[in-house]
């Protein structure tokens, strides 16, 4: 029997920028329908790798293809609809209202989006449609971030692709979030890819995990495997981390009583 054919591949994809190589040469398939994790340290490749799925970086070896084409030949107007995108600092267009920003891929490609349909995508994410005529300025970190999240599912993309998108956010509101988001993969049928430097919410939120180290893709998981000890030696220092403040945290539980 014949296997699909993935929706994202990264085939041989290397980055340099001078005498630096970012990635070097990552070859990976994304199926449709995943939730994927991209774990890794600061200035592991694992950002510089994502961009290269919607152009903002383009790769100096190898090819990205998305739904069988190279995305570098695909028209602009036509991969932002494909791909929705929630940038690291939630890059909220200070002078636009929300309405306006959640609006801005359908606008670049030509595209209305109705009042009802900016109300729907509030109501995805938790928020009142009356925060349609709010500045971003008046909403909390959460609130900003929730409104990314609908400005990239404006377009009903195929591919939702997260950089750090809970990294400046409180912890409540972060699981509160990736929670959140996790339903909407599922409900709305989406591939995600999501680049974390947080392996406990990777374990938690993707059905596979993927580990950059030094440009190089050293581990391709799931998380439980991860959790049962495979990837290898980077992987397995990663998940140290919060296997060890769990087992902490237990050894106090059993204690009874709070430290001092």
């Amino acid at each position: 029997m014949e296997t699909a054919p993935p929706l994202l591949r990264f085939d041989g994809v290397t980055c340099r920028f001078g005498e630096v190589t970012a990635v070097g040469g990552v070859t990976c398939d994304i199926a449709f329908g995943s939730f994927v994790a991209m774990v890794g340290a600061s200035g592991s490749g694992k950002s510089t790798l994502l961009k290269t799925v919607n152009t903002l970086v383009e790769p100096t070896g190898g090819r990205v293809l998305f739904g069988g084409e190279e995305v570098t030949q695909l028209k602009p107007a036509r991969l932002r609809r494909r791909v929705g995108y929630v940038f690291q600092g939630i890059g909220l267009f200070p002078h636009f209202s929300v309405a306006e920003n959640i609006a801005i891929g359908p606008r670049l490609a030509g595209e209305k989006l109705a009042r009802e349909r900016i109300a729907e995508l509030l109501e995805l994410v938790e928020l009142d449609p009356a925060y349609a005529t709010r500045m971003p300025d008046e909403l909390s970190g959460g609130q900003r971030q929730r409104v990314g999240v609908a400005r990239a599912l404006a377009g009903e993309p195929e591919l939702l692709i997260m950089d750090e998108p809970f990294g400046a956010l409180d912890p409540v509101t972060r699981d509160a979030l990736g929670r959140k988001v996790r339903e909407l993969h599922e409900r709305l049928g989406l591939t995600t890819v999501m680049v974390t430097h947080d392996m406990a919410e990777a374990l938690l939120l993707a059905d596979r995990v993927l580990v950059m180290d030094r440009g190089a893709l050293v581990a391709d998981e799931s998380p439980r495997a991860l959790l049962a000890g495979k990837g290898g030696t980077v992987a397995q220092r990663l998940v140290s981390v919060p296997r060890e403040q769990a087992e902490k945290l237990a050894a106090m539980e059993g204690l009874g009583e709070p430290r001092s």
